[in-house]
């Protein structure tokens, strides 16, 4: 008797990796194009790179950059939701979100394939380092972490710093996400080339390990370009279940195409049952700081 045929579920998924100028008007003109030729390409779920409509504004604390953000549902909301009806396309779009007075946050928005905001994700971790002074900039996220169910396949966005916390992706992979998305801006300052070779090694080694430890595809959308003293590395990729790099770009622009196939993440969990093995009986302490062991 031949064995069975293992069945696939292949969707194709697109990342924009590209460089942002000062005209956040002409940064979300191109951002639309992009998703436009991806979507023309096949492309089912198009995920932007963080903050894509502006430069990374975050190198400096300065109370002008408030005037960049902006209301959601707002101009940008609006521009990528025609796309999404148009092109049947579901979009993950990271923007500087003013949520009222004095109160903004790094939110991702999901648009599903008819257009309609499905929901959004407040950036949870915010960094305070030098070049990265986002905790000027952005209230902590208070959804939670979160799962969407889009027409094509359930997924689950973080963003950037994020990438660091194996939590947030264990987290958000409890909620059903069959495909993790990071929106990302991360590079290093011009000069400093060999210190963060080795930083984005690891980088991307941390998410490959989320994608291995959750049975969960991995798909990371960083920006690319100069941005005056700042360097963004792109090298945006798409990782499998068993944390295999199915796509990894380069340095410059482009429209990543990935073909994944979401049986994977039955087969991989069936596999290696991490989920059923763990031991949430003995987890209550990963809540505090700090563990000071008592015998």
């Amino acid at each position: 008797m031949s064995a069975k045929k293992e069945k696939k579920e292949i969707l194709r998924i697109g990342l924009v990796q590209m460089t942002s100028g000062e005209d956040p008007a002409e940064n979300l003109k191109k951002a639309v194009s992009n998703v436009r030729i991806a979507a023309a390409k096949g492309a089912k779920i198009v995920s932007l790179q963080e903050l894509f409509r502006t430069e990374y504004f975050c190198k400096t604390e300065d109370a002008a950059n408030f005037d960049l953000a902006e209301k959601i549902p707002g101009p940008s909301t609006d521009a990528l939701s025609a796309v999404a009806r148009a092109t049947k396309t579901v979009i993950v779009a990271s923007l500087f979100e003013k949520r009222a007075k004095g109160v903004y946050h790094n939110t991702a928005v999901v648009i599903d394939a008819d257009g309609k905001i499905l929901g959004k994700y407040r950036k949870m971790h915010i960094p305070d380092d030098p070049g990265f002074y986002e905790k000027f900039y952005f209230v902590p996220g208070d959804l939670g972490f979160r799962a969407f169910q889009t027409r094509y396949a359930k997924i689950g966005v973080l963003i950037c710093w994020d990438q660091w916390f194996p939590e947030a992706a264990r987290l958000t992979a409890l909620h059903g996400a069959d495909i993790l998305f990071y929106p990302t801006a991360i590079g290093w300052k011009t000069g400093a080339k060999e210190e963060a070779e080795s930083y984005r090694a690891a980088w991307e080694t941390v998410q490959r390990s989320h994608a291995i430890a959750n049975g969960v595809f991995v798909a990371t959308t960083n920006r690319a370009g100069r941005e005056g003293e700042f360097k963004y590395w792109g090298h945006s990729f798409v990782a499998d279940p068993f944390g295999a790099v199915l796509y990894r770009a380069g340095d410059g622009e482009e429209i990543i195409l990935a073909d994944i196939d979401l049986a994977k993440v039955e087969k991989t969990r069936r596999e290696w049952p991490f989920l059923r093995d763990r031991r949430i009986d003995a987890y209550s302490p990963i809540t505090s700081r700090i563990i000071t062991q008592k015998d």
